[in-house]
């Protein structure tokens, strides 16, 4: 038997891996390692984008009030004790804007994809390190003053009397401790005061140092006149009594302004619109609903407003057909007034009393 010329030659073996210590890990790959980064740094900036603030606010259209109604409480808007007051129809109704403080950045993302808001940096809002308390203060401080400007353009528009008294008396100047606030100027160097622009006309060619007159009446109390030493200020030449003047009106009954959760300045026109047709017969509105802004002089200016472009859309989701704006804000809010919304321009009060009666009467109106 012969042997096969053709040998099988043995396996040849591979050496085993050496074994891994007893509690020891597997080394993470370098993809792991971007996966848990990359997953962690996403989870990082969900929580920062839902919980951290960004110095943004967000503007959206505001509630409206019709001030020829009542307010949240069921009391009339424009209260009126001590004159008769008439029956009006329609609506007269003020318009506001909503600011949303405190937004984050996926708030902020959400509120600019709706449409419906605005984002406006939180400095043009607020002062630096002025807190939510703080502005709200001021916005109330606002409406108070707009209320009592609108008081004195109706009752001064209607005839009555108006009166000029300190408003606040500057702390170590020639008024403090011999006048008051609420006191009412009669004179001043001699000059009848008439309104609160007299008190200051009244001391031109004065010069610090000299002393004058200054007759006064506290409440209740008889007129009184006093020499006063003026004082020096850097910012002008005559010489400084150290009080602010404003006009009141002195009429014998008593009219207020009940309206809550609302600040700032530009209801003024629609009070003081609210005002006159409560005191006279004559019907405003005329049945129509009619929206508006614009702040008040106590001499019936009406100046511009902010907001003027959500503010048409809100008016007009309330029903409104016509919006009193303006003359100042004619520009911007042509731009995002929704249809059926007819703006008429005003810049008085004068002005904003015929464009009423010419939409009673069904004539033409002035528009922006």
């Amino acid at each position: 038997m012969t042997k096969s010329s053709e040998e099988t030659a043995p396996a040849t073996s591979l050496p085993e891996p050496p074994s891994e210590p007893a509690g020891e890990t597997r080394r993470m790959t370098r993809r792991g390692w971007t996966l848990v980064v990359s997953g962690s740094l996403f989870l990082v900036f969900v929580v920062l984008g839902s919980v951290v603030p960004v110095p943004f606010v967000a503007i959206s259209p505001g509630p409206t009030y019709d001030t020829l109604g009542r307010d949240a409480a069921g009391n009339p808007v424009i209260q009126v004790a001590g004159h008769q007051t008439f029956q009006t129809t329609g609506e007269l109704r003020m318009t506001t804007v909503s600011l949303h403080d405190g937004v984050t950045l996926f708030q902020g993302l959400g509120f600019w994809a709706s449409g419906r808001y605005a984002l406006a940096p939180r400095e043009e809002y607020f002062k630096p390190g002025e807190t939510n308390e703080q502005v709200k203060q001021e916005n109330i401080q606002q409406l108070q003053d707009s209320q009592t400007n609108a008081q004195v353009a109706a009752l001064r528009k209607l005839g009555y009397p108006v009166k000029v008294v300190a408003k606040e008396i500057v702390s170590g100047s020639p008024a403090d401790h011999v006048l008051a606030p609420g006191d009412k100027l009669i004179t001043v160097n001699n000059k009848k005061v008439a309104e609160a622009g007299d008190v200051r006309a009244a001391l031109a060619g004065t010069l610090p140092g000299q002393t004058v007159q200054i007759t006064f009446q506290s409440d209740g109390q008889p007129e009184r006149t006093v020499p006063l030493t003026l004082a020096s200020r850097p910012d002008r030449k005559e010489g400084f009594i150290g009080l602010t003047a404003v006009d009141r009106a002195d009429a014998p009954f008593n009219v207020t302004i009940s309206l809550q959760d609302v600040g700032g300045p530009s209801a003024g026109l629609m009070f003081t619109l609210a005002i006159i047709d409560r005191l006279q017969s004559g019907d405003l509105a005329g049945g129509r609903h009619i929206a508006g802004t614009g702040e008040i002089t106590e001499t019936g200016e009406v100046d511009p407003i902010g907001g003027i472009s959500f503010k048409v859309v809100g008016a007009r989701e309330a029903g409104a057909t016509d919006f009193l704006v303006p003359e100042h804000n004619c520009a911007e809010a042509k731009t995002t007034a929704p249809a059926g919304l007819n703006l008429i321009k005003v810049s008085t009060l004068d002005d904003a009393l015929a464009q009423l009666a010419n939409l009673k009467a069904g004539r033409p109106t002035a528009s922006c």
